[in-house]
């Protein structure tokens, strides 16, 4: 009896070192083989919004670098790029397509909020991860609800909620006017302002006017807000709305502290047309280097994608902030599929984008980190300001996160 408690232990021993291989087995789903990773995307290359079309391209070269650096983990990638035009019923055809007939793996860093929206059940429903999202919106970080979507940068609202910090900080007791558009855009930014100034919001806010996008000119509005004696204006428009924004306050010689979304930085596309000296003081907040800025060039990370322009898209025009934007997105999904070892499921996959700690791809401005969690699917929380000066953004301040008390 005694001879056989031996052969017993050493028989449960074995077992015991047989499991961890067993956990150790390459686990696939579709769209993964021992030789390549395909993942899908639809990007608006033609219509209205295909300025934006250099993002999929960027994202192409980035996975041809890594194809041609052996891959991950031996997996070539294999990229699925289709236009939709940023059309909700194209979205809805070309993404039915990558899933069903192309069987990709995943879908990433697909472009747009009203056609991701579109797809957003089609996907959950699906269960094929709709990961790291082209799109502002905070709606994508809803765990509960879509386990199977999550965003990439920093949302209005979260944008929104740093820019109420900043204003408490700097003028406990302003007198804020809210300018926006009246759209989900719009109200994404006035739900954060008013997500931090809480109790305090009826107080400091002496003013909400929102525009239509259909209005030729803001300027009665503008005249409105001056009327109310707010000393800080929140200017969250597009573009072209922006721009009027800053002239017409020049003009009427109102010097409020004047915050604008990150969505209207554009030099050329705002701070020109609206005139450079009349644009001189205005603040906003950013996460991205700016490729074209000299202060980035001896910095590390931007060294290393200025080298993957100069071979994998040369003569690319680098002032093109969706290029930093590509790089840094593609080189996150990287670092999930790294992760994934060769445990390539689609659960695996939501799960390790669900626990990135710390991570900082080369295009990010320093102190800004990607941190996910189970109940967190918002990759960027935090911000940098910055104050338009002598024609060009200067950053300024310590990094601010929009968690609260962050």
């Amino acid at each position: 009896m005694n001879k056989k408690l031996p052969l017993l232990a050493a028989a449960t021993a074995l077992t015991l070192l047989a499991t961890p291989s067993a956990y150790a087995q390459k686990a696939y789903d579709t769209g993964v083989t021992d030789t390549e990773i395909k993942i899908g995307n639809v990007e608006a290359y033609s219509g209205p919004a295909s300025a934006y079309g250099i993002i999929g391209k960027t994202e192409e070269a980035y996975f041809k670098m890594i194809n041609d650096q052996g891959g991950i983990n031996g997996r070539k990638i294999n990229w699925i790029s289709y236009d939709d035009g940023y059309s909700p019923p194209k979205t809805v055809e070309q993404i039915r397509k990558l899933i069903e007939s192309d069987e990709v793996f995943l879908v990433f860093n697909a472009l747009g909020t009203p056609t991701q929206t579109a797809v957003q059940k089609y996907h959950n429903s699906k269960k094929v991860p709709q990961l790291f999202l082209a799109t502002g919106a905070s709606k994508w970080n809803d765990p509960k609800n879509f386990p199977w979507t999550m965003g990439f940068q920093p949302s209005y609202r979260v944008e929104a909620q740093i820019f109420a910090k900043y204003i408490l900080k700097e003028k406990p007791d302003a007198k804020v006017a809210i300018f926006y558009a009246n759209d989900d855009f719009g109200k994404d930014y006035l739900a954060g302002i008013k997500d931090v100034f809480g109790e305090k919001a009826s107080k400091l806010i002496v003013a909400e006017e929102s525009y239509e996008t259909s209005e030729p000119s803001i300027d009665a509005h503008i005249v409105k807000l001056k009327g109310t004696g707010a000393d800080v204006f929140v200017n969250i428009a597009t573009p072209k709305f922006a721009a009027q924004a800053i002239k017409k306050i020049a003009e009427l010689e109102w010097k409020p502290m004047h915050l604008m979304t990150d969505v209207s930085v554009s030099i050329g596309a705002v701070m020109k047309p609206a005139g450079l000296e009349a644009s001189e003081g205005v603040l906003s907040a950013g996460y991205l280097k700016d490729a074209s800025d000299p202060q980035w060039k001896d910095d590390e990370g931007m060294k290393k994608f200025m080298t993957f322009i100069d071979k994998y898209m040369p003569g690319a025009n680098i002032s093109d902030a969706n290029l930093v934007y590509a790089y840094a997105a593609a080189q996150t999904m990287v670092q999930v599929l790294k992760q994934s070892g060769d445990n390539l499921t689609r659960e695996n996959v939501m799960k390790q984008a669900a626990n990135l700690k710390d991570f900082v791809p080369d295009t990010l401005i320093p102190g800004i980190k990607i941190n996910t969690s189970a109940t967190d699917f918002a990759p960027i929380e935090q911000l940098k300001m910055w104050r338009f000066k002598k024609g060009q953004w200067e950053l300024f301040g310590d990094i601010i996160s929009a968690e609260t008390g962050g």
